[in-house]
């Protein structure tokens, strides 16, 4: 038992240096990768352009929901006037940065892990390396760079619209007037609010997009699975960590914030 929980400890802890390693060293193939920015815009179309319509509905569906729970909750204690402070605090200090990340991990991180996977099983990978091209630098990392920039401004899209979805929810359902909703808003919010939501996005963002890039790379280890079995154990495997991932990093952050 003990010798068995020792080997995983040090499975566990030779991963993380791995992943570690892999995201390093795709941060500075960076440097050398011709056409760079093309590629940048491209995974910036990728995580952006083809998610807004998830952030669109989730971001709106969120807000209504937050103003009509928040609502009677408030109204409990004579408080609905806050309704405001409570909706744009919950969506920017939590539920935007975790909600955007896990709908951009579910569809640009699964499609990440899943081309590279299969890149790697029909060895363009190989093909690649061959060549002489920096593998990483060319397939990873324009993913990380512009998950810096795509994250926090699906984050930024992700609260405006589920403050209209607030406020939608409160003033024309549940009769709370527009102005002290939106007045509410503005009292509440501070800066190291929006610097909390945005370095968390960030965070989460580089991190997802690595582990699942991660994944895909080295769909190849796994011994169990080969070909497209492989490539979807890998494309399950970076969804599932990465999720957790986001969760974890979400409440070190907050920690750090409070």
């Amino acid at each position: 038992m003990v010798s068995l929980l020792g080997r995983q400890t040090l499975g566990v802890i030779s991963g993380l240096g791995d992943f570690a390693l892999f995201t390093g060293n795709s941060f500075l193939a960076a440097l050398g990768s011709r056409k760079l920015f093309r590629r940048i815009v491209r995974s910036l179309h990728e995580q952006g352009t083809v998610c807004l319509p998830v952030i669109l509905i989730v971001g709106i569906f969120t807000g209504l929901v937050l103003g009509l729970q928040g609502y009677h909750v408030l109204n409990r204690f004579g408080s609905s006037g806050l309704l405001g402070a409570l909706v744009s605090l919950s969506l920017i200090r939590e539920m935007a940065p975790v909600l955007a990340s896990l709908m951009l991990v579910g569809q640009a991180g699964s499609a990440l892990a899943a081309e590279l996977g299969m890149q790697r099983q029909t060895e363009q990978i190989v093909a690649l390396e061959t060549m002489g091209i920096e593998s990483r630098g060319y397939l990873v990392s324009p993913r990380l760079i512009a998950s810096l920039f795509s994250f926090p401004a699906q984050t930024a899209l992700f609260v405006l619209v589920g403050l209209w979805g607030g406020a939608l929810s409160g003033s024309l359902l549940l009769g709370v007037d527009s102005g002290v909703y939106w007045s509410s808003v503005e009292r509440a919010v501070e800066a190291r609010d929006l610097r909390e939501c945005f370095v968390k996005a960030a965070l989460f963002g580089l991190l997802s997009i690595a582990l699942c890039a991660y994944q895909g790379f080295h769909a190849d280890r796994n011994r169990s699975a080969t070909g497209a079995r492989a490539v979807s154990a890998a494309t399950t495997r970076a969804v599932v960590t990465s999720s957790i991932l986001i969760l974890v990093v979400d409440y070190a952050v907050s920690s750090f914030f409070v």
